[in-house]
């Protein structure tokens, strides 16, 4: 199927790209009902979006212009998630509407600000960002949005997770309201509807996604190994398919970091890609990838959206993704306009149910299986070498010249081998790696209609095996011959609470090993001692000698004695208790009591009972006396031995009055006067004194008041201040060094006061 009809200028850039038939999503949106209309789109990751919303926004933009005008405001703004995404939308608007002489301007984050000022002063018919950086260039009035006639959010979902809400609500509310709006979304989740439905005018929904259809171009693969030996397998799984270009998925930075040094060691032309890393450096590790510098990326989730890669055919999960559409995404970044692809989720044995359940919610079908081993690898590296073009080239002169000469020397068979040996010594070496098949039997492909019938009954398609029979079990792998085996001492023992439960997956991580490699374990009381087989004795020695670790520490030793070394010792039977021996005597029932007996001695009511003193009072607190700091409690009573102390003599009390004074007569209270009553007056009671009111000047003086000197002298003289201080001492008449100046500017004694000098 050709392309629609659309303008000549997008024609013509279609064709020289090499565009012959159009995708799903972007013949949709050149069908005649979606011309001029707001559009939701959801499509699937690597259909062609970006070129869609190019096409659709053309017949606004231009109309029946061949090319655009002068660049003046902006007149169409796609929004991005990321830098990366915004760079590649650029590169792609770019040569489709070169042809119409569009200016194409990114406004991205990490980027020069004031370049990106400078390109919009001088004026541009699209601008391409994301959202932090235009809303930036809008409040500083840089970005002039008053001509804008399409607005174009890319990948619209990943927008909102990332908290992106706020800002592309401010952009579009600074939009003009008539514009068109072109919303694209690998799902239409709810806020996505929202959005839409608060910023868009009678939007056509297209779908292009088969809701029951996985990605039909990309292969998925699950592949179990030991949780030890994740970084084996993601060598041996770029080593066994050699993609040109490998994406490998990591959840955190410092995964990226650590997986990008351990596979450059091994020889991988590898690049790193984080949100750490600033602008150049992310561009720069991109292009690498693009040139073909580099094979393998290793990358947080900021790569999982929208980038185009070319010749991406390997996706490796070296941590499960979080939810389903993480998992769709990072797996879309192969599988590109009808290319095909592998993504590979690595499942450690015990993230097997996270895996089922993950590729189940995304309605995937996984194949699941063990990493390549080291001799499939080998043989597809044969296959590779036969199969190579390099063979089918035709050879010149210069080349037959130096094959004549190259015979003439060496045999067909050492130059063969030099060859395999100088190829193979260009690629990493594979990793022996082991598959325990306990842990890995294909459970089947889940669909999601499946799980119910039409009914309603999710078990009725099921046949159940009767109760107690569960169908064969997988026979148990014969674990490793321990003849010549090793054993090793680990500095923890039945004082740590050791136990075999999680001793053997610590022996297993730190020395890299699978549990059929490990044989006896003795258990002591301050140390574990262990075997190992032969096969794996060397590969453990060195995993544990690389492996520091200030809690755990491994060391060869010898043997420990066997449990039934030594002469036995024989235990006599323990003798039978006295009270065994006895005879017993008959039971009785014991006679019922008697309530008119008498109570027992000192018992409570008796006549005999003294209560025992309470340590309480009768406030309920307590009487004793709490011991201070420092204080040691107090030795037991001893009374003391009056005996033992001297006796003082005894003298009788006189008889007799104590002093030879006669005694005072007695008289009563009432008949004796009291010694002041003759001497004053009793004071009248209040009411029968006479009220005199006050009169000042009838007061007479009091006697001890003496009179002033200058008593009628005549009117007091005014105040003058307060008089000069004088001292008296070693410089005769001057003041004293540092005193006060008389008052009033005047001399005492007419001369001059001290001055320092």
């Amino acid at each position: 199927m050709p392309f629609p009809a659309s303008h000549p200028a997008l024609e013509r850039a279609l064709a020289a790209q090499g565009y012959l038939e159009p995708t799903p999503v972007q013949a949709a949106v050149l069908e005649a009902d979606a011309e001029g209309r707001d559009l939701l789109v959801s499509a699937q990751t690597g259909s062609g979006k970006t070129v869609a919303f190019g096409l659709a926004a053309a017949p606004t933009l231009l109309g029946d212009a061949d090319k655009f005008s002068k660049a003046g405001a902006p007149m169409c703004l796609v929004i991005a998630p990321t830098r990366e995404l915004a760079i590649q939308v650029n590169r792609e608007l770019t040569w489709l509407y070169a042809e119409a002489g569009a200016v194409v301007v990114n406004c991205v984050g990490g980027m020069d600000a004031r370049r990106e000022q400078r390109a919009l002063n001088f004026g541009a018919h699209i601008v391409v960002g994301t959202p932090g950086r235009l809303r930036d260039h809008i409040e500083r009035g840089h970005l002039d949005l008053s001509e804008l006639k399409v607005a174009v959010l890319d990948e619209a979902d990943e927008m909102l997770d990332m908290g992106f809400r706020e800002d592309l609500e401010f952009i579009l509310d600074a939009a003009p309201a008539e514009r068109r709006t072109l919303l694209f979304s690998a799902t239409l989740a709810r806020e996505i509807v929202q959005l839409a439905k608060s910023y868009q005018n009678d939007a056509l929904r297209i779908d292009t996604l088969g809701r029951n259809e996985p990605h039909r171009d990309i292969e998925y693969r699950a592949v179990r190994v030991a949780p030890n030996e994740t970084e084996h397998a993601i060598v041996n799984l770029l080593r066994y398919f050699e993609s040109p270009g490998a994406l490998v998925f990591c959840n955190t930075r410092e995964s990226v970091r650590a997986l990008h040094s351990k596979l450059r060691e091994r020889g991988f032309a590898v690049v790193g890609l984080s949100g750490e890393l600033s602008q150049r450096e992310r561009a720069d590790a991109l292009q690498a990838l693009r040139d073909g510098h580099a094979r393998v990326c290793v990358a947080t989730d900021v790569a999982a959206r929208g980038l185009d890669l070319p010749d991406l055919g390997l996706v490796i999960h070296a941590e499960l993704p979080v939810n389903k559409a993480t998992l769709l995404h990072r797996s879309g970044r192969t599988g590109r306009a009808g290319k095909k692809g592998v993504s590979a989720l690595v499942v450690p044995y015990t993230r097997r149910r996270k895996a089922e359940q993950l590729l189940m919610a995304a309605g995937v079908e996984g194949q699941w299986g063990g990493a390549p081993t080291a001799d499939e690898i080998r043989a597809k590296d044969q296959e590779r070498l036969l199969d190579d073009p390099i063979f089918a080239e035709p050879s010149n002169e210069d080349d037959a010249g130096l094959v004549a000469a190259m015979l003439e020397k060496r045999t067909p068979e050492e130059l063969a081998a030099a060859l395999i040996r100088a190829r193979r010594a260009k690629l990493p070496a594979p990793e022996e790696i082991y598959d325990d098949p306990r842990h890995g039997a294909d459970p089947g492909p889940r669909a999601r209609g499946e799980r119910s019938n039409d009914r309603g009954d999710r078990f009725a398609d099921r046949d159940f095996a009767p109760r107690g029979d569960f169908g064969d079990r997988p026979e148990r792998e014969p674990r490793a011959d321990m003849s010549n085996s090793a054993w090793f001492r680990l500095n923890t023992g039945r004082r740590n609470n050791a136990d075999p439960k999680w001793l053997i997956p610590l022996i297993c991580r730190l020395g890299h090993i699978t549990k059929k490699d490990i044989g006896s374990i003795r258990i002591f009381d301050y140390d574990t001692k262990f075997e190992i087989s032969a096969e794996a004795e060397v590969k453990f020695g060195a995993a544990v000698q690389a492996t520091v670790r200030d809690d755990v520490t491994i060391t060869p030793t010898t043997a420990p004695a066997a449990r039934d070394a030594g002469p036995r010792k024989e235990y006599a039977p323990r003798p039978p208790r006295d009270d065994n021996d006895a005879p017993r005597r008959e039971y009785a029932p014991r006679p019922p009591r008697d309530n008119d007996r008498a109570p027992r001695a000192n018992a409570p009511g008796s006549r005999d009972h003294t209560p025992r003193p309470s340590s309480f009072g009768a406030d309920g607190v307590s009487n004793a006396k709490p011991y201070a700091r420092n204080e040691e409690p107090k030795r037991d009573y001893k009374p003391r031995d009056r005996d033992e102390a001297p006796k003082r003599d005894f003298k009788p009390r006189a008889e007799g009055p104590r002093s030879d004074a006669p005694k005072r007569e007695f008289k009563p209270r009432d008949e004796a006067p009291r010694a002041h009553a003759e001497a004053a007056p009793r004071r009248a009671p209040r009411t029968d004194r006479e009220s005199v009111p006050y009169d000042p000047a009838a007061t007479s003086e009091k006697p001890f008041r003496k009179p002033r000197a200058d008593a009628g002298a005549g009117p007091a003289k005014p105040f003058k201040g307060p008089k000069p201080f004088k001292v008296k001492g070693s410089f005769g008449d001057k003041p004293a060094f540092g005193g006060p100046k008389p008052a009033f500017g005047k001399k005492p004694g007419g001369k001059t006061p001290f001055k320092k000098k």
